[in-house]
């Protein structure tokens, strides 16, 4: 008799359903890698590109540089409130006169 019992059957349904789980989740996990893989190298690629762009340069300079801009921003901004508000003063005064 080559009939397989209901327990032995039972037993290789869920080594069927174990092994199918453990294929699938292979298949994610190459998936996830070639995924990974394109982002890694995009990744590389555009670092390779920004240090293209800034060979020659010192990082440390445009640092520097870029700190200098923003302080000259600020200065400017006070610059540019300070005259407002003079001209704000102005106005008032002129209009007392010709009241």
């Amino acid at each position: 008799m080559n009939e397989t019992s209901p327990a032995v059957s039972t037993d290789l349904d869920r080594l069927s359903e174990r092994v199918e789980k453990a294929a699938s989740l292979v298949q994610q996990l190459r998936d996830d890698r070639a995924r990974l893989e394109r982002e890694r190298d995009e990744m590389a690629r555009r670092l390779k590109e920004s240090e293209q762009k800034l060979q020659g340069q010192d990082v440390a300079a445009l640092l520097g540089e870029l700190a200098s801009l923003r302080r000259e921003q600020r200065e400017w901004a006070s610059e540019r409130r300070d005259v407002a508000s003079r001209i704000e003063s102005l106005v008032r005064k002129l209009e007392r006169l010709e009241s």
